[in-house]
This record gives structure tokens, sequence and C-alpha cells, in this order.
């Protein structure tokens, strides 16, 4: 029953996200082009607040914990497991504040109104997982970038989505990058439950009556630990909050 109402909630759903998805790729255009980082940066949040909001047709609800624990006016890295589209979507507006940018796969910088246009233009990096070179001076780019402007990196050590929310092992190499060029940054461990059961049958019909939970955990100051010790504490706060 559950699946068979799924379907015209998803067709709604998707008339919605793609109207938002058109609607502030011109917006952002023009707020970029006549008014700068500032103006965009605000399109780009409205757009979140809707895209967000968008799934409350499919009857999905959020709960995010530890807000509070974010540092101000430093560099960050968020460090997140990686579920499904939606992890971006929440993340992208409930931690607007920090001003999160995506280490993303190349494949999403072209051909998706407002997504591809807001990773080309709005500080995110695109990395060709293909090439480790063009890859890793990416990621070196993005560090650089939060380390002077005192902004926000996300990344997903898992590098692929989990389709059953069950966590696989983090990577090393991105993280390793990003503390060595923003050196004063913060790593904030941040764990994303049941994103993944919202695509549970696929992209078509989507899941529906979900509560996505972002849990936020103590900031680590990379300049206090050696890479060891922040990564081991990182994927151990990540890991042991979520729930399959």
């Amino acid at each position: 029953m559950q699946k068979l109402l799924a379907y015209p909630l998803s067709v709604v759903y998707y008339l919605m996200f793609g109207f938002t998805l058109v609607f502030f790729h011109v917006v952002q255009w023009l707020c970029l082009n006549l008014f700068g980082y500032t103006a965009h940066k605000k399109s780009v949040d409205v757009m979140s607040f809707f895209l967000t909001f968008n799934t409350y047709v499919l009857g999905t609800r959020y709960k995010v914990v530890g807000v509070d624990k974010l540092p101000i006016g430093v560099p960050i890295i968020i460090a997140a497991n990686h579920q499904s589209l939606y992890d971006i979507i929440a993340i992208g507006w409930f931690l607007r504040k920090i001003h999160p940018k995506f280490i993303s796969k190349i494949e999403l910088g072209k051909g998706i109104p407002s997504i591809s246009y807001n990773l080309q233009h709005g500080g995110s990096v695109l990395i060709n997982r293909k090439d480790a070179k063009q890859s890793l001076s990416a990621i070196r780019k993005m560090g650089e970038y939060i380390e002077a402007n005192k902004r926000s990196a996300v990344i997903f050590p898992e590098g692929t989505r989990s389709k059953t929310g069950k966590p696989k092992a983090f990577a090393e190499n991105g993280l390793k990058i990003l503390c060595k060029y923003a050196p004063s940054a913060y790593m904030v461990p941040v764990t994303i439950n049941n994103s993944w059961k919202m695509v549970k049958w696929g992209p078509f019909p989507l899941g529906i009556g979900n509560k996505i939970e972002l849990i936020i955990h103590e900031p680590i100051a990379v300049k206090d630990l050696s890479f060891e010790e922040a990564f081991k504490k990182t994927e151990q706060a990540v890991v042991s909050s979520i729930v399959i």
C-alpha cells in the first residue's frame, strides 16, 4: 500500500523538484553576475530551502542534532557518510550558515539546472575519480579555498553511496589533503541516517514517510592531532551513530 501511494506522490515531487531547479538556475545566474558571491550564496540558500520543502510532499521529516557545535569563523571539513542525493540537500539547507562547498564527481558539473551551475561557480570542486592526479589537485584547491575564506568543505570519505545504510570503509587521501592545505580547520564528523530509504525502490517511486537525521559530532582541531588520530576519531564518530 505504501509503495502504491508513493507513485503519485513521487510524480508531484519530481514536478516540484524540476521547477525549483529550472527557476533557481536563472536566479543564481542573475545573482552571481549582477551582485556577486553574497547574493549568489543567498539564492542558493533559498533554493536549498525549497529543495528541502519539496521533500515534505513525500512525508519526509528531518531531525538535526548538534548544530550548536559548529565552529564559526574558521575553516571546517565536514566528513559524513553518504547514502543518497538527499544528504546533499539536507546539508545544503541545515548547515547553510557555514557555507558548505562540495567535493563532487565531475559528471554532476554539466547538464543539471541549478546544481551544475552552483557546483561550477559556487566554490565547490569537481573531481574525476578515474584521474587521481586531477582529483587530488582539485581537493588541494578546495583546502586552500576554505583556509583563505573560512568556509566549509563537505567530503564523503566512503566515495560511493551506501544503498542500504551500512557504512563503507573511509578512504584517507581526500581528508589528508584537506587537512594539509587547511591547517587551521576543524574536522566535523557528521552522521546521516535514513537518507538511503528515500531511494530504497530506486529513483521511482521514491520512499515516503522517512525521517532523515543529521548528527553533528564534536569538532576536532586539525592542528591538535596527527592526521591518523583525527581520521580514526572522525570515522569512529560517524560510524558509531549510524542506524541500519
